[in-house]
This record gives structure tokens, C-alpha cells and sequence, in this order.
């Protein structure tokens, strides 16, 4: 059976164009506005209340500075400039997808990345739909949301890291001695999977993505629809334990730490093992068509790491630009 997740995404007040892409509508810019960070309250003032309501009725409508300025509380104009940057930016393209694809080649925002970060969420809601195994679903969150590492006796658990920050807090205000990132976050098995479906929204689940387990391999099935999606390239994803390759010929990090520890193992340097370990997961990826001559036939190794403080910040726009693609005819 079908089931709905990420109901807070947005991704259900857009509709699809020809290509599968998603159009942003009224009412999914009309649902920003709807937002705490801008909504008013008792004590807001005229204006505020006037700007408010003329994006409540047009969420296209323009803006003057006029409408902004005279608005008491900055800390809202701020807010409404960040929210109208963004709004103004989509406007410029036919899709979502389109957006991000601009993003990913070196378009300059003027909005904060955690409006890139919900345009991916929103994408991945799309690329997912359908998809009944809870767990690619969940290490899909591995895409747009950091992730707090912790390596016990060969697993690899991950778990949301704002949900972390927010249960250690908790924990502390309850006179809780908490040490590190240290806090009780259910673990997801493939015996408790289906549970994820009530729980989308709450990101509060740890999974372990050590070699052989299901959230890996749910994570690779991600990265292929990814690519498939954006690319029109249909490649396979393996997860592998290590790169054992004399002919190794391409490869890209999917964060910051694997592309720089890649990198220096590609051209023969030295890499401790403080560094090597942080290396949590290596794949590779290969396609019968798509890439340039040199690279047919070839595989593609990609890794993902943690940073120095056990976190993961996963770039999932690496996957978008740093393939051998053939150029189009």
C-alpha cells in the first residue's frame, strides 16, 4: 500500500509539468507567508498587517521597499526579505528543479540555505513518491538534513541532528548530566520500519548504515533515483568496503571530507587513520551509457564521511556536477 510522508514538506501544494518537475503554485508560496517567522501578531503593527494581508491574498504581488520599511519590527523585515528573495527567485524558473539546478551550477541567492535545504526535501518527495520501503525513505533524509554519527561495535547509527540538539536540551533542562551528543533516539529496524510513516515529520529516528544494512542499501536506491531524475541517466549504486582499483579512474565525495579524503588517495598521498576513518560509507556507481569515452565502461567510486565533530553534511548537488557526463548532441 501506498503511504504519505513529509506532509509539512510543501511538496502537496505543487503540481507536476510534463517532465515530472515540480511548478510552485499560489498556494505553495501563500503557505510561507503562513509561517510563524512572518505570520502577525496581537501587537503587529498597520503595515504589517496590510503587507501581510495583500501576500495572504496575492503571494505574487509585488513588493515595494515602502511596505517593508514601515514595518516596526525588523526582525519581521527581515524575515519578509528572506521569504520574498526566494519567492523572487523561483519566479525566474519553470521548476523547482530548475532552481536547484541553478543553485548547483553557481547561481547567487540571496535566501538562506535552509531554503535549498526544503527545496530538496521537496524534490526528493517528488523523485520518492510511490516508494513503499520506509527505509530509502529515511536514509533520504541523509539529503537535506545533517546527521550526528555513532560508531558502536561495527554499526554505523545516524541520527537527525537538530533532533539531537533538541533532546540533549531537554534532557538538560530536566537535570539530566548528558555527555557529547549522548540522548535516547529510537533506532529504526527493518522489524519497526513501517513505523516511520507516523513519524516522518519528527526526523526522530537513528538507523544504522554500516555495510549490508538495509538503510545503506536504501540510500544507494536514493542516489540513483537522484540522478535519474535530474540527469535522464540511469546508473546502478553498490555499496562497497573499499576501493580495490589500480585502474581507478573517476571519482567524487558526496560531502566536503570524503572529496578532500578521495581526493588525497587518488593522488597517492599519505592519509592517517584518524582520517580514514571518518570515510563511513563508499560506493560505486556505473552506467551503460551517459559518460564521456574514456570513462564507458568504468565505474565511478563515490564516499561519504563524517567531519571532524561526528557529523554529516551530505551535498547531494556533487552528484549533479561532478559525473563524466558526455555532452549532449
Amino acid at each position: 500500500m501506498t503511504q504519505d510522508f513529509w506532509l509539512t514538506s510543501g511538496w502537496h501544494l505543487l503540481i507536476r509539468d510534463e517532465n515530472g518537475h515540480m511548478v510552485p503554485t499560489v498556494d505553495f508560496m501563500r503557505a510561507y507567508f503562513m509561517r510563524d517567522e512572518v505570520a502577525p501578531e496581537a501587537a503587529s503593527c498597520p503595515a504589517e498587517l496590510a503587507l501581510h494581508k495583500k501576500l495572504i491574498d496575492d503571494p505574487f504581488a509585488s513588493v515595494v521597499p515602502t511596505d517593508l520599511f514601515e514595518i516596526a519590527d525588523k526582525d519581521v523585515v527581515h524575515n519578509y526579505q528572506a521569504v520574498l528573495r526566494f519567492r523572487d527567485f523561483l519566479s525566474n524558473f519553470n521548476s523547482l528543479e530548475d532552481a536547484y539546478m541553478a543553485i548547483t551550477r553557481g547561481a547567487k541567492i540571496q535566501f538562506p540555505p535552509l531554503f535549498v535545504e526544503q527545496m530538496t526535501q521537496i524534490i526528493l518527495r517528488n523523485i520518492l513518491d510511490g516508494v513503499t520501503d520506509p527505509m530509502q525513505i529515511r536514509a533520504a533524509e541523509l539529503l537535506f538534513r545533517d546527521q550526528v554519527v555513532t560508531l558502536d561495535d561495527g554499526r554505523i547509527m545516524v541520527a537527525d541532528q537538530e533532533t539531537v540538539k533538541l533532546q540533549i536540551g531537554i534532557q538538560r533542562m530536566q537535570g539530566e548530566d548528558v555527555a557529547g551528543n549522548e540522548t535516547l533516539i529510537d533506532i529504526m529496524a527493518s522489524e519497526t520500519a513501517d513505523e516511520y510513516w507516523q513519524r516522518s515529520d519528527q526526523f526522530n529516528t537513528s538507523v544504522d548504515i554500516a555495510f549490508t544494512q538495509p538503510a545503506l542499501d536504501g540510500l544507494a536506491r536514493v542516489i540513483e533515483k537522484w540522478v535519474a531524475h535530474f540527469l535522464s541517466l540511469s546508473v546502478r549504486v553498490t555499496p562497497m568496503l573499499q576501493i580495490e582499483d589500480d585502474k581507478w579512474a573517476w571519482h567524487l565525495g558526496l560531502d566536503a571530507q570524503a572529496t578532500s579524503i578521495l581526493n588525497d588517495l587518488y593522488h597517492g598521498k599519505d592519509v592517517n587513520e584518524s582520517r580514514l576513518k571518518q570515510i563511513l560509507c563508499l560506493f560505486k556507481l556505473e552506467a551503460d551509457r551517459g559518460f564521456i569515452a574514456e570513462m564507458q565502461g568504468k565505474p565511478i567510486y563515490m564516499g561519504l564521511a563524517m567531519d571532524a565533530a561526528g557529523v554529516v553534511h551530505f551535498k547531494p548537488q556533487n552528484l549533479l556536477m561532478n559525473l563524466p557526463l558526455a555532452a549532449l548532441s
